[in-house]
């Protein structure tokens, strides 16, 4: 079998491994991991080195891909403790430098960190979502919203109708007071 695969194109060997992860012999196992890790097939890498007891590569693998998440539980279920602990810290580092704070926050909660901690990342997360938003492009959809609500009660008298007219107005009294402030 190893002759034929090693004749096979590198499409061909992803394939081949996809197909037959679990069937696969030992003689292929760890340049499999290597070739599906390549191929970006990081899952299929992974369960392939976690089902032939290679563990460490496993973890190597997912932390080559960034998953520390990943990484720290099978270390955690290959029974270590102390590695799985040293994965989430790491995780958590890199997470936290990659702006990735959803998984910051689950290696976090992970080491138990403080409530402190995690809310702080929660903060970071949302000011960094905060970033890419545009403003002024939420403001222009708000006040066109605002202007097809105003169109739609046009000769409209009854309680409801006014009552929406009046809220329309306040907030774009708000907007603009708001706007004023920042500028």
């Amino acid at each position: 079998m190893k002759e034929e695969f090693d004749k096979m194109t590198f499409e061909e060997k992803v394939s081949f491994l996809v197909d037959n992860l679990r069937a696969l012999p030992d003689s292929l196992a760890e340049e499999g991991i290597d070739i599906l890790a390549q191929a970006g097939e990081t899952e299929y890498a992974v369960v392939l080195a976690r089902d032939k007891g290679k563990i460490d590569k496993a973890i190597s693998v997912l932390v080559e891909a960034g998953d520390y998440l990943w990484a720290a539980l099978i270390a955690k279920n290959a029974g270590q403790a102390s590695r799985s602990q040293e994965l989430y810290r790491e995780g958590l580092q890199y997470y936290i430098d990659m702006e990735m704070f959803g998984r910051a926050v689950s290696a976090a909660t992970a080491l138990g960190l403080s409530p402190d901690v995690i809310d702080d990342l929660y903060r970071s997360g949302i000011a960094r979502e905060s970033r890419d938003t545009d403003l002024a492009h939420s403001r222009d959809m708000i006040e066109c919203a605002m202007q097809s609500l105003d169109l739609s009660l046009l000769g409209r008298e009854d309680e409801l109708s006014l009552e929406l007219m009046k809220a329309v107005q306040e907030q774009r009294e708000r907007m603009a007071s708001d706007e004023k402030e920042e500028k």
